[in-house]
């Protein structure tokens, strides 16, 4: 006896659940899995990720603020990249320009003013090679203006530590125009490279009230950001997409779900008595009468027959 309850569950199980094998089916559990997953292993961390670095850059301007200037000897070793945790913070370094090398970044855009950032070499009293950051002059008819040339003679400068810019994605090489050799990223090694120098890794941003400032780039502003809305939202999404599919799935689990042999006859009964309106939103749900009450009928009793037939078979061959 338990071994025919088991046979008939079983057989009812692979009945009601068959749907599941159907090929649009298999889609939209593969396309609802794929989109979950990306939001919770993909976009959600990548906003965090964002958030992240947000709030180190807050924490990194907010500490420059309120510490005093360093030797840069002192603060970021020499053979060392600059650390999140140490850009915008404020060094000191004495030396001189090298007025013969400058150059300057074009394409820059500061408060939406389209600008170049002038970069003038350094040389320390140790003999390093740093670039400096003097700031931007506004584009003038698309061109590069005229602007106040670095002062000569030993200076002491104080100037934020900034990291190297990725090289250029486009690989679009530097050019000599308006008298200077312009590049597209502020990235010492290629600057050097092209200038034939080897410089320190990094760059150096000069504050306000420095000898050559020009008209230093804004402070970007402190504030929280939408990333982390943004993170929170993604997981919504994603635990909304596997939500929405168990409910369809339950919904198909019942009896009448519109891809159980039920379903299938219900609707093929409506189409063979009203063609047209088969498929009307305003017409589902309401319940068949006459000519096609009986249809439904004959149909589901073909259903009926036919999960019969299906059974006997699976006895017969299991």
């Amino acid at each position: 006896m338990w071994s025919a309850l088991a046979a008939g569950a079983y057989r009812w199980v692979v009945r009601r659940l068959a749907f599941l094998l159907r090929p649009g089916w298999l889609a939209l559990l593969l396309a609802v899995l794929v989109f979950a997953g990306a939001c919770f292993w993909i976009l959600s961390p990548w906003q965090f990720g964002r958030n992240a670095g947000q709030q180190q850059q807050n924490h990194a301007i907010a500490s420059s603020e309120s510490s005093p200037a360093v030797p840069l000897d002192q603060f970021l070793a020499a053979d060392r990249e600059p650390a999140p945790a140490q850009l915008w913070h404020r060094v000191t370094v004495s030396g001189q320009y090298l007025p013969a090398m400058e150059a300057v970044a074009r394409l820059r855009s500061v408060n939406g003013q389209p600008a170049y950032e002038v970069l003038t070499p350094f040389r320390t009293l140790d003999g390093q090679l740093l670039l400096i950051d003097r700031g931007w002059v506004p584009v003038a008819n698309g061109r590069l203006p005229p602007y106040p040339a670095a002062p000569r003679g030993p200076q002491r400068l104080v100037a934020r530590v900034q990291a190297d810019e990725a090289p250029d994605p486009g690989h679009r090489p530097a050019l000599r125009e308006d008298e200077h050799t312009q590049f597209y990223q502020i990235n010492g090694a290629e600057i050097g490279r092209m200038l034939g120098v080897a410089l320190r890794a990094g760059y150096f941003q000069l504050v306000d009230g420095q000898p050559g400032v020009l008209a230093p780039p804004p402070l970007p502003p402190i504030e929280s950001g939408p990333f982390l809305s943004y993170a929170l939202q993604w997981i919504a999404f994603g635990v909304m997409a596997l939500f929405g599919l168990g409910y369809f799935t339950a919904r198909e689990l019942r009896p009448g779900g519109a891809l159980t042999a039920e379903g299938r006859a219900h609707r093929r009964a409506r189409r063979v008595e009203s063609p047209e309106g088969a498929d009307d939103p305003a017409e589902i749900g309401k319940p068949l009468r006459g000519r096609h009450a009986v249809a439904a009928a004959i149909a589901a009793d073909e259903a009926r027959e036919q999960a019969a037939r299906e059974d006997n078979d699976a006895v017969q061959h299991p």
